[in-house]
């Protein structure tokens, strides 16, 4: 059998990333790569990258609205029933926004995700959230778990484990009892996270502020997952993040999250790739940059 890589990537502008996009598949050959905050309308979306994509072999199932949100699934092991959003319950703040697509990609169902932010705990827009997770929770059970994977910047990170310093997090949402109860109910469907399962003891994020240097002292936090049924999970030969595509000029403030498949091309190479800029900070010496 023959690898499948799978990708997510949460670009920032598709528009503002194409410099780095279109290297970054011809480098890393992925199969199925899923992107968020795409900021863009789909016919524009084509417009822009449908030829290049097509010379790629991508197909493309897209969700997506002008300058904010938006979502994509790139396959070229096959795009069959996509579908955006997350059914006929979807909820808004206060329309349907652009977060989720979904399609068949190889035998697997994709579903690439935007979760919202949640903004302020006890918030309307994070009881938004809480509502839009369990909407995903419904489409992924009535999917079928074992054959799914949901790729995407989940906005919650898993555990205290998954954030630089969780002193630095207190009042802030993405560690929340109930954000995380939340991605534990979607996880309970029989969904791995398959990077931490894979690498339960490392120091791995995906997102980092622009701001305060944050990257460059590898102060992050990991909410870009792959969460993948059953059936999937079984195949996993590796899992990484892909830190190279956060350096240089015009990044955006999240890395790609790889996954390969049945095959590692690049061999089960460890959870970062190039490893971290620097060993963890001592707890409660770093703040974040909205801090007061």
């Amino acid at each position: 059998m023959s690898g499948v890589r799978l990708a997510t990537w949460n670009v920032n502008s598709v528009k503002q990333r194409l410099p780095r996009l279109l290297p970054w598949l011809d480098e890393r050959q992925p199969d199925v790569v899923c992107l968020q905050e795409t900021k863009l309308a789909d016919a524009p979306f084509m417009a822009l990258l449908g030829a290049p994509l097509a010379e790629r072999g991508y197909e493309v199932a897209l969700s997506g609205e002008p300058q904010w949100n938006g979502v994509a699934i790139l396959s070229r092991v096959g795009l069959e029933d996509p579908r955006p959003g997350l059914g006929a319950d979807t909820p808004g703040f206060p329309h349907v926004e652009a977060r989720a697509v979904a399609a068949t990609c190889g035998g697997i169902r994709v579903v690439s995700v935007y979760v919202p932010n949640g903004r302020e705990p006890d918030s309307d827009h994070y009881r938004y959230k809480l509502a839009w997770l369990a909407a995903l929770e419904r489409l992924v059970a009535d999917a079928g778990p074992a054959r799914s994977v949901v790729l995407g910047d989940v906005n919650i990170a898993p555990a205290d484990a998954d954030v630089f310093d969780p002193d630095a997090y207190v009042g802030q949402t993405h560690v929340t009892a109930p954000e995380r109860a939340a991605l534990a109910d979607l996880q309970s469907l029989g969904l791995h996270d398959v990077v931490r399962d894979r690498w339960p003891d490392e120091r791995v994020f995906s997102y980092w502020d622009y701001r305060a240097g944050m990257f460059h002292q590898d102060l992050g936090m990991r909410i870009d997952l792959v969460l993948a049924g059953d059936e999937v999970a079984t195949r996993v030969k590796a899992a990484w993040v892909d830190r190279k595509a956060r350096k240089g000029k015009g990044p955006s403030d999240h890395a790609p999250v790889i996954v390969d498949l049945d095959e590692a091309p690049d061999g089960d190479i460890g959870p970062v790739v190039p490893p971290p800029s620097a060993p963890a900070p001592p707890r409660g010496s770093k703040r974040l940059p909205q801090a007061p």
